[in-house]
């Protein structure tokens, strides 16, 4: 059976999974912050009535956490350990078969190249499997690949980093060719589209596709632009943004190109370094986008707006604070993963059952 991967806006995603963060991740210094900041998000999704998927080994801090007003709603935990929160890189790829079936992909993730630990993190899908063994599962676990790293339209172009798939610490791809050759047989693109340029300060992932650009309904790109002329970002972006206007649609016209800005500076507390903050990191849920905010009144708003011209009035785009997400290096996208409601429901049924 041929597959597709899913964009992220299919109308037949209705749920998102978070992970929670716990003593044993490397939230620990900032656990207090970082727990407000998903409940931040769950009330934000609950909020436009999508219902939440939260792993962890630890249920009862989770359900203490959610007492915070604004964080009721349709929530369901599960039971299994983690090493880190960031769903977007483990969790599980949705393909479609030719025949219409939704699938879940389990790829392996191996820390971003095994520069963390991942042993825990790279059996949570297994463990959702066990719960919904109705939704047809392919173990794609001889190949590396990260949610974060790939980008598409639904119809067989993927858009992704070639400093991140041709990192030798995944799969040791020689060329773009071979990786390519993958990203067919395992997700059915019929084109890539690569970006060679723009890598963020602080990136842990080798330069992941959703700190950069993103695709949207009607052809549309949403790319990170610097407008500041000293900020050490510019020339890559600007080689980046040159490469976007290049790129052409499968119909060969070129892509509508919506700007948002590069964040101004953000900085670790604890020792200085740069941190990558990025308005690419939003999460596209069927009634809303959830776009992450820096404390930046100008900029947040800006990228709200340019957000806007694109989602509304389809979607409402709803801003949470993720100021202690990119203390981890990560953002509101790499925090989340979109699911087909239909999975969920059957992973809710089992634990009620369980119980």
């Amino acid at each position: 059976m041929k597959y597709r991967l899913l964009a992220e806006y299919d109308a037949r995603f209705g749920a998102v999974m978070l992970a929670w963060p716990h003593e044993e991740t490397d939230w620990a210094p900032i656990l207090d912050d970082a727990r407000a900041c998903y409940v931040g998000i769950v009330g934000a999704l609950t909020a436009v009535g999508c219902p939440v998927l939260i792993v962890t080994p630890h249920p009862d801090e989770v359900t203490d956490d959610l007492r915070a007003p604004g964080s009721d709603g349709d929530i369901t935990i599960v039971r299994v350990d983690t090493n880190d929160t960031w769903t977007r890189d483990y969790g599980p790829l949705t393909i479609e078969g030719s025949d219409g079936t939704l699938t879940a992909a389990d790829f392996c993730f191996n820390g971003w190249g095994m520069k963390f630990a991942a042993n825990f993190d790279n059996r949570v899908n297994a463990r959702l499997h066990s719960l919904a063994p109705a939704t047809p599962y392919i173990d794609c676990l001889d190949t590396v690949l990260e949610g974060g790293s790939i980008e598409t339209d639904g119809c067989g172009t993927v858009l992704t980093t070639a400093e991140c798939l041709l990192s030798v610490n995944r799969n040791d791809f020689h060329n773009k060719s071979e990786a390519e050759e993958m990203l067919r047989d395992k997700l059915g693109a019929r084109r890539v589209l690569w970006l060679d340029y723009g890598a963020l300060e602080g990136d842990d992932t080798d330069s992941h596709i959703d700190t950069l650009a993103r695709m949207a309904p009607d052809d549309t790109i949403i790319y990170v632009k610097s407008y500041r002329p000293d900020d050490s970002h510019t020339p890559g972006l600007e080689r980046m943004e040159q490469q976007l206007r290049d790129m052409r649609t499968e119909g060969g016209e070129p892509y509508r190109l919506v700007p948002v800005p590069l964040p101004e500076p953000c900085y670790e507390p604890a020792d200085g370094h740069r941190l990558p903050a990025t308005y690419a990191n939003f999460l596209i849920t069927p009634k809303a986008v959830i776009m992450p905010l820096y404390g930046q009144p100008d900029n947040d708003e800006r990228a709200r707006t340019a957000l806007e011209t694109i989602f509304s009035p389809e979607r409402r785009v709803i801003g949470v604070d993720c100021r202690a997400l990119i203390r981890q290096h990560g953002s509101l996208h790499c925090a989340t993963m979109q699911l087909p409601l239909a999975f969920v429901n059957e992973i809710k049924k089992s634990i009620a059952h369980e119980r």
